[in-house]
């Protein structure tokens, strides 16, 4: 553990340097670097950009002096976790080749000052508590499969694509031995290397689960594109053999056809249909339909009972690139084997429990779903408004299944802490999504930004009863913190790990937005709206602060029902508050009458805008209600 202040020196050949400013962690990849200003990026990669990239004079006379310079980094663990590992992250631009064997005795020393706190969620799970989670590989059916996040870079583009830095293609290796690549990465340049593809071999039983493709077809190549790449990129497609599919492409340097050896096509019975996600790249900066993008791909059904698998590969859409002839996995035996049990849920809990930052004029602060029951919360039945129930502390007297039809509600007669967990099966069990729910019993009003103004929206926004969630996505190969997806209102963002901020080792954080409680991975303000004016979603770090991994229950997990006894209160499937009216048009009346001249028709264009969660004003449905809880997060 390098502490504040200390250096750490890693093989005697790499000394890093903290400056009272948080802890740091690096990995263990051994990257060769060519050129004077390589170990810069080298750098900038490693620590997402946050440090500062000045040497002292005799060591830059040293990089760039030196044409190949071997540079090791030994993991160094930034707290003792139990059951937990150094995770080895591969660290790669198009300047640097990973894997590479070691050549020579030719070694350079750099010193990292570090500009600001430096931490990388790099642990894995280690697999003490038996098991098949964790354990590296996944039996999906005719197929043995295993996650493979170090690669070795084939082409890039310099521009383009997401902040118009272009993007790198990949293909993994090592593949491990017996297994063969499905399909080569790629990743845009406005991040470090973090993804990861899947790799197969046919169970002893099925060997004819794979098959060699009987050619390629050329699907695009960068040849008469003026733009700034590494050399000429070629995409190819290979040709399934009958009965076979293919499930990634192939990408070189070179016009001839790849080897048909060097990838493996995948029998039918055992893939599934698949759909474009995230953009990684196109010829411009934004999306351009009439010309070449690449894409993120995913399973088109995704859900608890969804058996398809993510490969990890792209999807090309333009050029002669056809997306309906790409596939993904499937898992045709079924099984949740891969599954975490309890003990390696609740050790992920305690290592991935985001820490909630609350808004410094927050007011509506969660609660335990028991302390709003403990607190004179009411359940009120349709016609019968007059005798209300008071619910027990356990919510045991709530009435259970039935439909979300207005026939019950919750509410106070009158106008600190517990979190909820449920996990679920995600992507043929290859991933566990952690869904970490919080109830607040009050949601506060909404405020309107209008150019420079900020103005409150009255009652507007305001209901009893409020549910938010952060899931977290985990891969069931080795326990790794893959994507944590933050709820924002109807919708979200799928977040990637390098890109999270964290605390106390792999704790992602976030912000929760004043009144509103939507979450957000950075600080800040986020408008929703149009032209700079709409619904404001301000964040930033107040004194409140909650770890979600502290008095953590697990209410659900769908491959664990023998074991984890849901409370009474998850089958309520009514509101958890009160429909409200407020007659809204009297109460932007009410604004539009205090606004300047100019600003009364943004405000009317804002008004039009507003999400409907905003103007509803009833309180939720419960967490087992939401689509989430048996479907993907909506992103």
């Amino acid at each position: 553990m390098v502490k504040d202040g200390e250096r750490g020196i890693a093989c005697g050949e790499v000394q890093v340097k903290t400056l009272g400013l948080g802890h740091m962690l690096i990995g263990d990849p051994t990257a060769e670097i060519e050129g004077r200003y390589i170990a810069q990026n080298i750098i900038k990669r490693l620590t997402r950009g946050k440090v500062g990239t000045k040497y002292l004079q005799d060591e830059e006379e040293a990089i760039g002096n030196t044409n190949h310079a071997q540079i090791s980094f030994t993991s160094t663990q930034l707290s003792s976790r139990p059951r937990l590992g150094p995770y080895k992250p591969s660290f790669s631009m198009s300047e640097i080749k990973v894997p590479i064997g070691l050549q020579g005795p030719s070694h350079v020393r750099i010193t990292l000052v570090l500009s600001g706190s430096f931490n990388v969620n790099s642990f894995i799970f280690e697999n003490t508590l038996g098991g098949g989670f964790a354990t590296g590989t996944i039996d999906i059916g005719g197929l043995q499969v295993c996650q493979i996040s170090s690669f070795n870079k084939i082409w890039a583009t310099h521009e383009g694509g997401l902040d118009n830095l272009g993007a790198t293609f990949y293909e993994p290796s090592p593949v491990p031995e017996g297994y063969f690549m499905l399909g080569h990465y790629s990743q845009c340049n406005n991040k470090p290397l973090f993804g990861w593809v899947l790799a197969a071999k046919p169970n002893a039983n099925d060997p004819t689960s794979l098959a060699m493709p009987t050619d390629y077809s050329l699907v695009w190549s960068s040849d008469s594109q003026q733009i700034k790449q590494d050399n000429i990129g070629y995409i190819w497609f290979p040709v399934a053999p009958d009965g076979y599919r293919a499930v990634g492409y192939v990408v070189t340097t070179s016009p001839e056809k790849p080897s048909s050896e060097i990838i493996r096509c995948v029998r039918s019975d055992l893939t599934e249909v698949i759909e474009i996600d995230r953009w990684i790249w196109g010829l411009k900066n934004e999306i351009d339909p009439n010309t070449l993008n690449v894409y993120g791909s995913r399973p088109k059904e995704r859900g608890v009972q969804a058996m398809a698998i993510s490969t990890g590969s792209f999807l090309v859409n333009g050029g002669s690139a056809d997306m309906s002839l790409l596939y993904c996995l499937k898992n045709t035996k079924n099984t949740l084997l891969a599954m975490p049990n309890l003990s390696q849920i609740e050790a992920l809990i305690q290592a991935y429990s985001p820490v909630i930052y609350f808004h410094p004029n927050e007011k509506y602060l969660p609660s335990s779903v028991n302390w709003y029951f403990q607190n004179g919360v009411l359940l009120y039945q349709k016609g019968l408004e007059s005798k209300p129930s008071q619910v027990e502390p356990d919510g045991s007297n709530l009435p259970q299944g039935g439909s979300n039809d207005d026939s019950y509600w919750l509410d106070l007669p009158s106008m600190t802490q517990l979190k909820s967990e449920s996990k679920k099966p995600m992507f043929g069990a290859t991933f566990t999504d952690i869904a970490v729910w919080v109830f607040y019993p009050f949601n506060g009003p909404a405020r309107v930004k209008l150019e420079v103004l900020s103005v409150p929206l009255g009652k507007i926004g305001e209901h009893i009863g409020d549910w938010e969630h952060l899931t977290l996505r985990v891969s069931n190969f080795d326990g790794s913190l893959k994507n944590v997806y933050f709820s924002e209102h109807s919708g979200g963002t799928l977040v990637d790990a390098p890109d999270l901020e964290f605390e106390t080792g792999n704790k992602p954080v976030a912000y929760a937005s004043l009144n509103g409680h939507a979450f957000y991975a950075k600080p800040g303000l986020v408008i929703q709206g149009n032209g700079g004016n709409g619904i404001r979603n301000d964040t930033a770090k107040g004194k409140a602060v909650m770890d979600t991994g502290v008095r953590a229950v697990v209410v659900a997990a769908d491959h664990l029902t023998t074991v984890v006894a849901e409370p009474s209160w998850l089958n309520y499937s009514y509101k958890w508050g009160p429909k409200i009216s407020y007659q809204v048009v009297k109460e932007m009346e009410k604004v539009k009458r205090v606004l300047p001249g100019r600003l009364k028709e943004a405000f009317e264009k804002v008004v039009k805008g507003i999400p409907n969660e905003v103007l509803g004003e009833e309180g939720p449905s419960g967490p087992k209600m939401k689509n989430n809880w048996n479907g993907d997060e909506k992103y």
